[in-house]
């Protein structure tokens, strides 16, 4: 089966509807893509980036990373979570880091360079990013948002593989 085949399982349905019920949807995340990689190849579209995103999200670590990192965002907005862990993840406590090793378990999947596209997304917080880090909204995005930039940064990582490959 080629990559235009894939056929995504309940999994991945799930995962996918999870981030569109939070407010992020693929293009969001392509976007990132072309803001990370479109200094490095001339001929980038949103196309390459969608495609990219999508196969990172065939990934099941990605969606599993996904389904956990939404369930805890959710748990804490309804403060379902024990003290001290329920202020810790509302807060997005910078000493925290459970959030970020999740993102990681993303941003593996496709080699080293993902460490620093990761890296760099996360301190700029682009697009969509900078919406899931808007506390105003009374959301709670701690695991949502490295999540997203993981991604992001998987599939920038996939592309620049790609690209190599393909000089």
């Amino acid at each position: 089966m080629d990559e235009k085949e894939h056929i995504q399982s309940d999994l991945e349905i799930k995962a996918r509807q999870l981030l569109r019920e939070r407010g992020v949807t693929i293009e969001h995340i392509a976007e990132l893509v072309y803001y990370l990689q479109s200094t490095y190849h001339d001929n980038l579209t949103m196309e390459i980036c969608l495609e990219n995103v999508d196969r990172v999200l065939s990934k099941r670590e990605v969606q599993n990373a996904i389904l956990t990192g939404i369930q805890l965002d959710k748990l804490a907005e309804q403060n379902k979570l024990e003290q001290p862990l329920q202020n810790i993840i509302r807060t997005d406590e910078g000493l925290y880091g459970v959030d970020e090793i999740i993102a990681f378990s993303i941003v593996n999947v496709y080699g080293s360079i993902g460490f620093t596209n990761y890296g760099y997304i996360d301190k700029q917080k682009p697009g969509i990013l900078k919406q899931l880090n808007d506390p105003s909204t009374g959301e709670c995005h701690t695991f949502l948002d490295d999540i997203v930039g993981a991604i992001a940064a998987a599939a920038s990582s996939r592309l620049a593989h790609s690209f190599e490959s393909n000089t």
